[in-house]
């Protein structure tokens, strides 16, 4: 009998029923968790992206497609980006690691289309065209329960260490290999709503003068003259810089949720790394470059993270900081879109004063 059932929830996870085609900024709902957990394997999942029981409490609730979610960053193996297929991220939905050992990085949830259905009912219309229903009864005996998929949290114990199994440690075996050269990617990018026109033109511009500057020649000339034209644009400065430490220093602020503080300039970071680009450990991303010398507000401190590759949980003994609003968008590494928090050094930022603090809340009020 639970042969039968898999073998008819993979037919129905390939019917072209479920797949909604849904773009950005389109309203959805997120289907109850009868109908979610009906869709799911044995190990709870969908096309071997797990169900969260953190994700449970958004059923019925109604959110906005932030992006489609068409290829993931590999943060597991670090191959680069994978395809994904049929899955979004939603605006302001997050993990909040509750069943997860109270992990911190608050990773944005990713929703397979079966999970979601269109505001407004044309999804359901679509489904009923097929002249088959899409969620069949399933047997209470064998039908995956809340209990289950709390069950599936749970990694095999390493060294008689505790582990977690999570959308981030299998984000690999959900995804498969995508070429950097295919086109469609790119198409798919624009088509959804995933990347304006514009951005995706500046994007492939930055690309070909970076292939110019480290191939032909010339390459500190073209770099000072990119930095001066950012300068005099009010733009982030060429990210592509190392750092040269061996050693990398340390500065405590114990900055508070709430506070607010600006992002150093990218030169004055860049002498706090080493040659890898990291401060004692955690990396500097080029993607983090477009926030230097800019104000934000402190989102939370961080102190315990699943760690993706092996599901253990890291817990920080160096100052790590999550700010409010601050995100990784994917610009320089193919438009991924996985909108995942980075995490900041204390050295790598400056504490506003209370009057400069007090400037900034009473115009945001204002």
């Amino acid at each position: 009998m639970l042969g039968k059932i898999s073998a008819h929830r993979k037919l129905r996870r390939a019917s072209p029923a479920e797949v909604l085609g849904l773009r950005v900024g389109e309203s959805v709902t997120v289907r109850s968790l009868e109908e979610i957990l009906a869709t799911l394997d044995d190990s709870g999942c969908l096309d071997a992206l797990p169900f969260m029981p953190e994700m449970a409490r958004r059923c019925g609730q109604d959110f906005t497609v932030f992006k489609r979610v068409d290829k993931i960053n590999d943060l597991v193996d670090r191959t680069g980006l994978r395809r994904m297929n049929n899955a979004v991220i939603l605006e302001r939905e997050r993990c909040d690691g509750s069943f997860h050992g109270s992990c911190q990085a608050l990773c944005q949830s990713i929703w397979k289309e079966a999970w979601l259905k269109r505001v407004g009912g044309r999804g359901e219309r679509r489904i009923l065209a097929t002249g088959t229903p899409m969620w069949p009864s399933v047997d209470r005996k064998t039908r995956l329960t809340s209990a289950t998929i709390e069950h599936f949290c749970r990694g095999p114990a390493i060294d008689g260490e505790e582990t977690f199994r999570c959308q981030q440690t299998e984000l690999k075996k959900a995804s498969s290999y995508l070429a950097w050269w295919d086109p469609r990617q790119y198409a798919r990018d624009w088509w959804y709503g995933n990347v304006s026109a514009g951005e995706m033109i500046r994007m492939f511009a930055f690309w070909i003068f970076t292939l110019v500057a480290r191939h032909i020649g010339g390459y500190q000339f073209l770099v000072s003259a990119y930095d001066r034209l950012q300068r005099f644009r009010g733009r982030e400065p060429y990210p592509y810089m190392n750092g040269s430490l061996q050693a990398t220093p340390t500065e405590k602020l114990d900055l508070r949720p709430g506070e607010w503080v600006r992002v150093k300039r990218h030169g004055e970071i860049l002498v706090t790394l080493d040659t890898h680009n990291k401060n004692r450990g955690l990396w500097f991303d080029v993607e983090m470059v477009k926030y230097c010398n800019g104000v934000y507000r402190v989102l939370c401190r961080v102190e315990r993270i699943v760690e993706p590759k092996t599901g253990r949980m890291l817990k920080f003994g160096n100052d790590c900081i999550i700010l409010d609003g601050v995100t990784v968008r994917g610009e320089y590494h193919r438009f991924y879109s996985q909108n995942e928090y980075p995490f900041w050094r204390e050295i790598w930022l400056k504490r506003h004063s209370k009057e400069e603090q007090q400037k900034i809340q009473g115009s945001t009020l204002s």
